[in-house]
C-alpha cells in the first residue's frame, strides 16, 4: 500500500485508556472499596463483586495497554466501554447503597460504601465522556456540522480589533 493512501492514525486515545484519569480513579476507588471489605470481613457478596469490577477494569486496561483493540477490529470498543460503565454503576451503586447501611455497627464497611458511590459517580462521569465522543464521532462520520466552543469567553466578547471593547482585568 502506498504511504500516500495510508489511513492516518487517529489521534483520540480509545476511551478506556490510561490517558483518562477515570480509569485509573475508578480503580484506585474499588480498590480502596476491596480493602475495606476485607479488612471489616464484610459479607463475601460485597468483596466477590468489587474483584470482579477490579478484574474487569484491569482488562480494560491491558486491552488497551497492549493495543489490542486495534487487531480486535469487530468489536466496536466504545460501546463495550459504556456497557462495562454501566453495569459497573449498577453493581458498585448496590453494594454501596448496602454496605453504607452497615454506619452504626461497622465504620470501615461505611467508608467501602463510600467509595464504592464515589467510584459510581465516576463511571457515570466517564460513560458520558464515551458518549459525548460517540456522538461527536457520529455527527462527523455523517458530516454534519460539529460546533466547538473553546472558551465561553469568545460569545461574550465577539468583537476584535482596536475598537473593540476591552476585557475587564
Amino acid at each position: 500500500m502506498d504511504p500516500e493512501h495510508a489511513k492516518p492514525e487517529s489521534s483520540e486515545a480509545p476511551s478506556g485508556n490510561l490517558k483518562q484519569p477515570e480509569t485509573a480513579a475508578a480503580l484506585s476507588l474499588i480498590l480502596g472499596a476491596l480493602a475495606c471489605f476485607i479488612i471489616t470481613q464484610a459479607n463475601e457478596s460485597f468483596i466477590t463483586i468489587t474483584s470482579l469490577e477490579i478484574c474487569i477494569v484491569v482488562f480494560f486496561i491491558l486491552i488497551y495497554v497492549l493495543t489490542l483493540h486495534h487487531l480486535l477490529t469487530y468489536l466496536h470498543w466504545p460501546l463495550l466501554d459504556l456497557t462495562n460503565s454501566i453495569i459497573t454503576a449498577v453493581f458498585l451503586s448496590v453494594v454501596a447503597i448496602l454496605a453504607m447501611q452497615e454506619k452504626k455497627r461497622r465504620h470501615l464497611l461505611y467508608v467501602g460504601g463510600s467509595l464504592c458511590l464515589t467510584a459510581v459517580i465516576v463511571c457515570c462521569i466517564d460513560a458520558f465522556v464515551v458518549t459525548t465522543k460517540m456522538r461527536t464521532n457520529l455527527k462527523r462520520f455523517l458530516g454534519v456540522e460539529v460546533e466547538r466552543k473553546l472558551s465561553p469567553a469568545k460569545d461574550a466578547y465577539p468583537e476584535t480589533g482596536p475598537d473593540a471593547p476591552q476585557r475587564p482585568a
